[in-house]
């Protein structure tokens, strides 16, 4: 414990920044920033301090603004990030990506760019755009968009995306090819295409270590891979839903998970029964079991979207996410017990957390 830590969230009103107590229990809100823009996501670089928002409309085009001073000021960068001659228009920018000390941004509709100087001008990644698949792209309830990125602490080179409705693609050589990663296991049964798997991945992380262990949430159901996405098996039984959004790992444990399952796609979008629960696993989604202490358990109808979900690197592990009607939710017990930390706010669209000290 005591380690300094901001929750960064992306609402449809601009970025917010919670600052939170020693023992995580008192949490003061800071924002909007980011001139009221939408923001979808929020990242930072706990070495430096540096936070990225990204983000846009129609009406503001696209684009990714930056703090160097922990949101107290911010600046916006719009250069390059352009769909280019005889491509759709770009209509905002969907996710934020680190690698080594390249800033990734995924868009929508699915494309990827990338900025070695730290987010003040970008370039399109024209191999992954090009991918000899995208003509079968085709998009999801939110439109065709690029929405996870996933980096690989030890090896820079590698990145995973995940694009709704294609699913997901990895690249070893620091994006200059790129392969798709959506077959399920049980190849027999359904064929190399993948299955649901490629249908609409809706969130995917990887989890400690140096074994190339993903999770992933899917509109159709819960996976793991042991082998970075060449195959996916399913985790699901004992969650009451194959329908949800975000997924988070632990930053230590890797067979240590959480999902917020809904009722369904076109059910409502809102947990099982009414009764908020997020649902944690201690063996790589083998078992799962429900925590609801704190939560809302009766008339709850929120969406936790996406990107929504967060762990920090505490000790032990807190959880948090946030909902569709403005509330932020944190866990300092690893999901053990909740607490409502923010309310009011706009939709939140995404959450991150920020950890320096």
């Amino acid at each position: 414990m005591g380690q300094n830590i901001t929750i960064l969230l992306g609402t449809t009103k601009g970025a917010f920044l919670l600052d939170g107590s020693d023992d995580r229990r008192t949490w003061a809100v800071r924002g909007p920033f980011c001139d009221g823009w939408p923001i979808n996501h929020v990242i930072g670089d706990p070495a430096k301090g540096t936070i990225w928002a990204a983000g846009g409309s129609d009406w503001h085009g696209a684009g990714v603004w930056r703090s160097d001073d922990h949101g107290a000021t911010w600046v916006l960068s719009q250069d390059g990030i352009t769909a280019g001659d005889g491509a759709e228009p770009l209509k905002t920018l969907w996710s934020l990506g680190k690698s080594g000390d390249r800033l990734y941004a995924g868009a929508k509709p699915a494309s990827l760019f990338c900025s070695d100087d730290r987010g003040n001008s970008w370039t399109k990644v024209r191999a992954l755009t090009d991918h000899p698949s995208c003509g079968d792209w085709q998009p999801g309830a939110a439109g065709l968009v690029l929405h996870t990125i996933v980096a690989d602490p030890g090896d820079s080179a590698k990145l995973w995306v995940a694009i709704s409705a294609a699913g997901s693609f990895a690249t070893e050589d620091g994006g200059a090819t790129w392969v798709q990663r959506n077959r399920l296991s049980n190849v027999a049964e359904h064929g190399d295409c993948g299955g649901d798997v490629g249908i609409c991945v809706h969130n995917m992380v990887r989890a400690p270590g140096d074994g190339d262990l993903l999770y992933q949430q899917n509109h159709h159901g819960t996976y793991r891979s042991q082998d970075g996405g060449r195959t996916w098996a399913s985790i699901g039984a004992g969650l009451p839903s194959t329908f949800g959004f975000p997924i988070a790992v632990h930053p230590r444990d890797p067979q240590t998970l959480w999902v917020v399952p809904l009722n369904g796609d076109s059910a409502g979008r809102f947990p099982p029964g009414a009764s908020a629960a997020v649902w944690r696993s201690r063996d790589g989604g083998e078992t799962w079991a429900a925590m609801q202490d704190g939560l809302p358990v009766q008339d709850c109808y929120f969406t936790v979207l996406r990107q929504a979900m967060a762990v920090d690197r505490d000790t032990p592990a807190g959880v948090y996410f946030g909902t569709n009607s403005g509330s932020v939710f944190a866990s300092a017990d690893e999901g053990d017990h909740w607490m409502e930390i923010a309310r009011h706010l706009p939709t939140v669209l995404s959450v991150e957390v920020l950890t320096a000290g």
